[in-house]
């Protein structure tokens, strides 16, 4: 059997690769830029584009099972192409909260677009992305400082190869079609806590500076993201800290019993990461 990873050179994608080798099937993966794809040996690289679906043709050819990246807006003209070539199963990254997006291009779209298709489907809701903290390792770098708002907010961050083990094991396991799996971390951290994990995996001291929110925003804003979003996630950051609550442990459960090992705790993450932060 062969499997297509899509996106398969993102932060999730390249785990998913590494573990469907380990399961000795044939792996696929695509990805725009085939000669800079850095991936192992014996995985067969491919190049497409999932926003201009008519080049996935080849890449499809003897496809019976797929992980999908998202996708967005050609999510319905990718699906169709890929049961059009023989693909029977797809696994979905998604996303915890996909159920409050119903935007044109957001998971839950995409989501639907495979559901409506016919073929056999799993959706997998990883929570809070631990790499979205890469994006302080400019600052941890150059100041060994942290600057944000809302330094008591809670999150259950989740490690990206715990992400690509779940993926992974719904692919090839039997069981699971017609499945949402939302999960998350095994523990429920604030933001100050998560910047003394990575000041602990690098062996220094790094400082949490506590932004005005109202200042963050115009800062967030005037960076490039969008407005929205901006609102959505401080107004989340800042119930969580006026309510903070415990660690989820239905989420926290659901990776251990789907992969049979122990999730990956935050402090791990950033002892993977360390070099990022030096």
């Amino acid at each position: 059997m062969t499997i297509l990873v899509t996106g398969a050179t993102g932060m999730v994608g390249r785990h998913v690769v590494a573990e469907l080798m380990k399961t000795g099937h044939r792996v696929r993966a695509l990805t725009r830029t085939p000669s800079a794809a850095g991936l192992p040996a014996g995985v067969e690289v491919v190049g497409g584009d999932l926003t201009d679906p008519a080049s996935l043709e080849s890449s499809l050819r003897g496809i019976e099972r797929m992980y999908l990246f998202p996708v967005g807006r050609t999510a319905r003209e990718v699906v169709v192409a890929a049961r059009q070539a023989g693909v029977r199963r797809i696994v979905v990254l998604s996303g915890a909260l996909a159920d409050t997006d119903d935007s044109e291009d957001g998971y839950l779209a995409v989501e639907r677009a495979v559901e409506e298709s016919g073929l056999e489907w799993t959706h997998v809701r990883p929570g809070e992305f631990a790499a979205n903290w890469l994006d302080w390792a400019p600052s941890i770098k150059e100041r060994r400082v942290v600057r944000r708002p809302y330094g008591a907010a809670l999150t259950q961050p989740t490690h990206e190869a715990d992400i690509a083990a779940v993926a992974a094991t719904v692919l090839v396991e039997d069981g699971h079609a017609g499945r949402t799996y939302t999960f998350a971390g095994p523990e429920a951290l604030t933001t100050v806590a998560q910047v003394d994990a990575i000041g602990a995996a690098i062996g220094t001291t790094v400082r949490f500076e506590d932004l005005d929110p109202v200042e963050a925003r115009a800062e967030w804003i005037s960076d490039g993201y969008p407005e929205t979003f901006v609102d959505w996630i401080f107004a989340m950051w800042a119930e969580s800290t006026r309510n903070p609550a415990p660690t989820n442990q239905q989420w926290a459960d659901a990776v251990p019993r789907l992969i049979g090992r122990p999730a990956r705790t935050f402090a791990q993450w950033a002892r993977d990461h360390a070099a990022d932060f030096r």
